[in-house]
């Protein structure tokens, strides 16, 4: 019987076919599993694409934990996001699009029509329940004030982005009553400062009294001046503001403990913009507290408090998989990882009342699905199977490796064969490098790997220096050089390659978006002999152009920790810059922009287009019309996918 089954796999794997451009309409994108009070469901929402109409249809699922089954409990409402769980379980709150801006509605899991809660004049950014569930706190913009003179719109610029039309307006906190009938909001902060930019928004948590609300505070409504952020408090009752710590930039995501005695918040180590992000935990009377990760060493991307107060939930990466970990907030004791199992990648983790964890995850060969640990010490159950066609195709596999760098450190990156591959036989070779650069590469299914390992080739990921995934000095040690340095980790990484003699070295391309469209540029041009063709996203050209344009701007970051224009630094960031070797790149180039991108401005694919004209080689330049850093409609997703293959297949044949 069993070698029977092992026929019948075998045969069934010969019929599956890999991966495909049509597959991209089977997948489901999934975010904030939320658990109920009791520990009985899940809410969630699954978003599908809409190619007919351009958009992502959302709705708000509901999965029992113990059965799986699920049910739908919100269809048809545009933008679908946020679902918070009132403290009895009786209703949920959620953001949806009300008339063109995002307010907070209100559903009774009794049957009833959602309830719309809100009805701010420019939308709502982020709200949470009051612990008794009788208000809500929510964040939303000021109106626009209206111009000195009439006909007039002129405006003064701040650290703002090159594209900025308008003065940016502040946000601030409001609390309004849930009971049906209930008085206007009461609008609890004002000022020139603001609860939120265009880059970040304050996380709203509640002290367990239902008295106090802490919030992230930016110093400014400008985009530039995000890392101006500090922890404060205010009081739900007179509206008075106070400081946490005193500190005066760069704190983020705070969060009351259970009892509301404490209080969480992230904050780079030793207040350096380039090290990686810690938890400090502080009384909610004041202070700055201690720092309770140092001894994880990895970038914290998320935390979530235990029910018991004494321990935080800690989600990070950890070389190429994700890793989560129950970090003790007193005494001396050492985080303890979760095992997560076939979970390669996890985020939008959350931990209940009942000390059960709900997230979203990808294994190797399965895109997101929502898991659920009944506890700490449990292994992840999937709940859902939004993916089981997808996980059915025959995928390339993926593995994690590792090689030494030239600063006596040790990178890693992912690797993607393709469907059928053959120990003996040498494949193209196409780099897919990760943005940031503060993030990192993992095993979990990624579609555009799938896709180009479907077409015969290998697909590399490689993690530089300035990724997240291997420590402080790791990341770190991108601020001492923004390009050389994690091109050289690169290029030894492809090194490591070739000697497994898996490399056809006559076929290798190179490919990114944004900082790995900055990386795929820099390394045309470092390396001119070693590409056959490459795709450049979104790619900086200029450093000066991030300084200058970005909506980043000024925020000292990452490998930008000085400005290039106080003291003699000119020539350095444009030896950075991989406009200094634009002239030399001879590889044939696929480049891709949003025209109204405020991250990175379109200009440099401009500079970049003509480049590559100039010096007669061959480059196609497909602009995207409208906003963002990157295409967000589906069909345009999919066809940024399509001429990324078509153009590497074209000259990697």
């Amino acid at each position: 019987m069993r070698l029977a089954f092992a026929f019948v796999s075998i045969a069934l794997l010969a019929q599956a076919r890999p991966f495909a451009l049509d597959d991209l309409a089977k997948l489901t994108r999934l975010s904030d599993p939320r658990i109920s009070p009791d520990g009985r469901s899940i809410v969630f929402v699954a978003e599908r694409p809409n190619y007919n109409d351009n958009r992502w249809d959302a709705e708000l699922i509901l999965v029992d934990v113990a059965s799986r089954t699920q049910r739908a409990l919100v269809t048809g409402l545009p933008d679908v996001s946020n679902p918070r769980w009132a403290p009895a379980g009786d209703q949920i709150a959620f953001l949806a699009s009300v008339d063109e801006l995002s307010q907070v509605v209100v559903l009774a899991l009794g049957g009833d029509e959602p309830r719309v809660l809100t009805h701010a004049p420019r939308g709502v950014r982020q709200f949470a329940w009051r612990p008794d569930g009788g208000a809500i706190a929510y964040i939303a913009r000021d109106p626009t004030p209206p111009p000195a003179e009439r006909h007039n719109n002129a405006f003064e610029i701040g650290n703002d982005a090159y594209l900025t039309s308008a003065a940016p307006v502040a946000s601030h906190l409001w609390v309004v009553s849930t009971a049906p009938g209930s008085k206007e909001p009461r609008r609890l902060t004002s000022g020139d400062w603001s609860a939120a930019t265009s880059l970040s928004t304050s996380t709203v948590s509640w002290s367990a009294d239902g008295r106090t609300i802490v919030f992230v505070r930016f110093a400014t409504p400008h985009s530039g001046d995000t890392d101006q952020s500090t922890v404060w408090l205010v009081d739900a009752s007179t509206g008075a503001t106070r400081a946490l710590t005193g500190r005066t930039a760069r704190e983020g995501v705070a969060a009351f403990a259970p009892d509301g005695k404490s209080i969480a918040y992230t904050y780079p180590r030793e207040g350096h913009p380039a090290n990686l992000d810690e938890v400090h935990v502080a009384p909610a009377g004041g202070g700055s507290g201690r720092v309770v990760t140092r001894a994880l060493d990895r970038h914290v991307t998320e935390f979530a408090w235990l029910p018991d107060g004494r321990a935080l939930l800690v989600l990070g990466t950890d070389g190429t998989r994700s890793a989560l970990w129950v970090q003790p907030v007193t005494g001396s004791a050492a985080a303890r990882r979760i095992p997560l199992a076939d979970v390669a990648s996890a985020w939008e983790v959350t931990a209940a009342t009942s000390g059960a964890i709900a997230l979203v995850g990808s294994e190797r060969a399965r895109p997101p699905e929502i898991y659920h640990l009944a506890s700490p010490n449990a292994v992840p159950r999937r709940l859902t199977d939004f993916h089981a066609e997808i996980a059915g195709r025959a995928l390339g596999r993926t593995e994690g490796f590792e090689w030494d760098t030239d600063n006596g450190m040790r990178a890693d990156g992912v690797l993607t064969l393709p469907p059928g591959f053959s120990v003996g036989t040498r494949y193209p070779l196409v780099l897919l490098i990760h943005g940031g650069p503060t993030a990192s590469s993992t095993e979990e299914f990624y579609s555009r790997a799938q896709l180009l390992a479907a077409q015969g080739w290998l697909v590399f990921q490689p993690n530089y220096r300035g990724s997240d995934n291997r420590g402080n000095a790791f990341q770190r040690a991108i601020a001492a050089s923004a390009a050389e340095g994690p091109g050289r980790d690169i290029m030894a990484g492809v090194t490591a390659l070739v000697r497994r003699g898996i490399v056809d070295t006559t076929r290798i391309a190179v490919s990114g978006w944004s900082y790995g469209g900055y990386m795929t540029a820099w390394l045309l041009g470092r390396y001119p002999e070693s590409w056959r063709a490459a795709v450049a996203g979104a790619a900086p050209i200029s450093l000066l152009d991030m300084y200058n344009l970005s909506d980043l701007n000024v925020m000292h970051r990452h490998a930008i920790t000085v400005s290039p224009w106080v003291g003699n630094r000119l020539g350095a960031w444009l030896a950075e810059s991989p406009i200094a070797n634009a002239w030399k790149i001879r590889a044939p180039t696929l480049i891709l922009s949003n025209t109204g991108d405020a991250r990175v401005a379109v200009t440099g694919s401009y500079v970049l287009y003509r480049a590559l004209r100039d010096n007669k080689v061959p480059v196609q330049f497909i602009a995207y019309p409208g906003p963002g850093h990157s295409p967000s409609d589906p069909v345009r997703q999919r066809d940024v996918n399509r001429r990324w293959i078509e153009w590497l297949a074209a000259h990697l044949r």
